[in-house]
């Protein structure tokens, strides 16, 4: 058996990677022991086996110490919350006490910068570059208005201007954003060539960030802006923002562009001429404009800027108004929360991170915030358009587009909510595939990167599935709501179809199982061991098969019914007595709506025998009774007259599976022989045709001269012949006897 302080020694070494260490022998002679880093546990019981007592004590305690010294740095270095905030709101201020310090030096400084600028290329220096800027710029320009002549055929205006349908305005308003695009491209193709062999390359170190922040993203964020606005053409308007604030949008657009262009390119020609930011601090008074800028856009055209994210859409919601309510002052929140965060970094003093905000990444992080509602605005206009048409008529087939809808827009949103995030992502050069694999369990960024990426795609499957089972139930249960009101009047009303039957259930099936894996997933990638939620479930699973064996029976008991399709929703079936339409059914249950109103919960395992009358066809058998003189034969040729014409109407034609005939006598009773007659009908439309039969068998009695048998009392009064002849007081005598005899069941002779 090993030596305990060799069994521990060898778990470290196997777990911790041992290294190099010293320890002292018996006869404190130091020796040095290594450790290869790939040592296999058998190496290790080996390598402990060679030493001796005093060596395992000597490595044991030196690696004890490492640990106990590792941990300590980490406490060191943890710090309370609070104090972290109060070191960051410290190092805060500490920067604006500097902008303060530096403000009298902007100008000083900027002069200096000129100045450098100067000495660096001279007087006529100076002024040659600036020609030949100019220069550049004239050729592309005229470059890009002759490939604007050469294509203007490509980009008519289609004829009229009013009343432009969805369609046209897109292809038109596209149309001209590829036009000014790519003139923009021959602008940037010709100037680059040019600028490339007329300028040096330290004038080309001016001359680019100029141009590219000056002229190509202003002319770039105007043309987009051209094309959602249309601020000059109204009847192309994509979006739903009145004359007034399109043009004053589009204008302030142009100058925050130009606004954020000159910032950057200031803060670059001062580096480029030895002024750093800490010297002048000008970016910070130039950032705080633009944000300044950014919240009286937002205040001012806050009317429209609701009109906009609220859309055209009739079927919006209450989110959809509080977004649309609350997007100028959400702009106005983002603009400060970027302004603070990039305050906090500038405070940090980092110099990879203040070379990356030289690169403008806190504006595209504005920009895919700002527009993130906007692109749900598009989202709800696309779905509104490109949604296929509704199936069926009535409300049923209404509520299932309107739900189709919200799910084609929900999944919209969060396609385009990972959109920005993975934008956001990529200006601040954080790979987040590379975040969240490597910080599984160690970087909590990571962890909660993984966890949201798995949420967000189990709800779009989740959605997906939802989506598809929603529609397809919407077009079944439209089938089954186009049956007239009378049919179910009385049950026996034909049943929907078996999908509409089975669909809920393995809706409601298919989002427990989603949410069941990918929160199991989610909670994984959180570092919860979920071995145990596992273990646990099956306990839980063997618990409620031992303990709940009738609920068990009644979810067996539905899952054969359903097999064997006993039932569909809709159908009027008799379960031991109880009868109604079934209207809903559950795992482990159904419930029936009798045709009177009330509503049976009947468990499935309780159902012995099920009798189902809106099965495949439906006979139903009328009585009429005549006086024993009718001729028999006469009212079956009556009979089949009115079969023969409901067969050709083309009200009730399609409710016959076979026309209404006789069947002849069918029995005696004391008022008159019963004649029957039958026809074969689709279940639930029996009601309605024995309804109209009703009425032309009547009439055609009456057009033929038979009456209905009906009850009568005759009473005979010897030594009177005639009836006229009696008085009053006999009269009276005559009616309370037959009324006596017919309270008794008798049949006066």
């Amino acid at each position: 058996m090993h030596h305990p302080l060799r069994l521990l020694l060898a778990l470290i070494s196997a777990i911790l990677l041992a290294v190099p260490v010293h320890a002292q022998d018996s006869g404190a002679v130091s020796s040095t022991v290594t450790i290869p880093e790939d040592l296999t546990p058998d190496q290790v019981d080996g390598l402990v086996a060679r030493m001796s007592d005093d060596q395992v004590r000597a490595i044991l305690l030196e690696r004890l110490d490492a640990v106990a010294e590792k941990q300590a740095a980490a406490n060191e270095n943890h710090e309370d919350p609070l104090t972290e905030i109060s070191e960051i709101w410290a190092e805060m201020v500490t920067s604006w006490t500097q902008v303060l310090t530096t403000l009298p030096n902007i100008v000083g400084a900027q002069v200096e910068a000129f100045s450098n600028f100067s000495a660096k290329f001279g007087s006529t220096g100076v002024f040659g570059l600036f020609g030949l800027i100019l220069a550049v710029l004239v050729a592309g320009y005229a470059a890009e208005k002759l490939f604007g002549f050469l294509t203007r055929k490509w980009h008519e205006e289609p004829d009229g201007n009013s009343d432009a349908d969805l369609w046209s305005a897109v292809r038109y308003l596209f149309r001209r954003f590829c036009r000014e695009i790519a003139g923009l491209v021959v602008f940037y193709v010709v100037i680059r060539a040019i600028g490339r062999g007329l300028l040096t390359t330290e004038q080309l170190t001016y001359a680019a960030p100029f141009v590219f922040y000056l002229i190509w993203i202003p002319r770039l964020g105007a043309a987009a802006s051209r094309f959602v606005l249309a601020p000059k053409k109204p009847h192309y308007r994509l979006v739903n923002i009145d004359d007034h604030w399109a043009k004053y949008l589009h204008r302030n657009l142009i100058g925050l562009l130009l606004l954020i262009g000159l910032t950057l390119f200031i803060v670059r020609f001062n580096l480029l001429n030895g002024i750093t930011p800490a010297d002048t601090r000008i970016g910070f008074w130039l950032n705080a404009g633009i944000h300044i800028y950014i919240g009286i856009i937002a205040w001012t055209a806050r009317e429209g800027l609701s009109q906009m994210m609220l859309g055209t859409d009739p079927d919006h919601t209450k989110f959809d108004e509080k977004v649309a309510h609350y997007y100028p002052y959400f702009a106005i929140g983002v603009s400060v929360v970027i302004w603070f965060l990039v305050e906090f970094l500038i405070a940090q003093r980092d110099p990879r991170t203040l070379a990356l905000l030289g690169k403008g990444p806190h504006f595209t992080t504005m920009f895919w915030l700002l527009i993130a509602p906007a692109l749900d605005t598009l989202i709800r206009g696309l779905v509104r358009h490109l949604q296929p048409p509704m199936l069926g008529d009535g409300p049923l087939a209404e509520r299932a587009y309107k739900s189709a809808k919200r799910s084609y827009i929900r999944i919209g949103r969060v396609l385009a909510g990972l959109f920005v995030v993975f934008m956001i992502a990529r200006v601040w050069q954080l790979d987040l595939r590379h975040v969240a694999s490597a910080g599984i369990g160690t970087d909590v960024g990571g962890t909660v990167i993984e966890f949201l990426m798995i949420i967000a795609v189990g709800y779009i499957l989740n959605e997906v599935v939802s989506l598809w089972i929603n529609r397809r139930l919407a077009k079944e249960q439209t089938t089954a709501e186009e049956l007239d009101e009378e049919a179910g009047g009385e049950g026996g009303g034909a049943g929907g179809s078996r999908l509409a039957t089975v669909l809920p259930l393995l809706r409601i099936t298919a989002q427990v199982t989603i949410a069941v894996i990918f929160g199991l997933l989610a909670l994984g990638a959180l570092g919860i061991n979920i071995t145990p939620l596992l273990a646990g479930a099956g306990v839980l699973g063997l618990a409620i098969g031992f303990g709940a064996q009738k609920l068990v029976a009644d979810i067996v008991g539905g899952v054969f019914f359903l097999i064997d399709d006993a039932f569909r929703v809709g159908e009027y079936v008799d379960v031991g007595g109880t009868m109604g339409t079934v209207e809903k059914i559950s795992i482990r249950s159904m419930q029936l709506r009798h045709h009177r109103g009330p509503v049976h919960t009947i468990p499935y395992g309780e159902i012995q025998k099920l009798t189902n009358f809106s099965r495949d066809w439906v006979i139903m058998k009328l009585k009429f009774t005549v006086p024993f003189d009718t001729d028999p034969n006469k009212v079956k040729k009556i009979f089949k007259k009115i079969g023969a014409e409901m067969m050709a109407d083309e009200t009730h034609k399609e409710g016959f599976l076979q026309p209404f005939k006789s069947q002849g006598v069918f029995d005696f009773d004391d008022v008159g022989m019963i004649i029957r007659g039958k026809f074969m009908a689709k279940p639930g439309k029996q009601f309605t045709l024995r309804k109209e039969i009703f009425n032309r068998v009547k009439a055609e009695f009456n057009a033929n001269g038979i009456d209905f048998a009906r009850r009568e009392v005759r009473v005979a009064i010897p030594g009177l012949e005639e009836a006229e002849n009696l008085t009053e007081q006999q009269k009276a005598a005559v009616g309370a006897a037959a009324a006596d005899s017919i309270n008794k069941g008798e049949t006066p002779a």
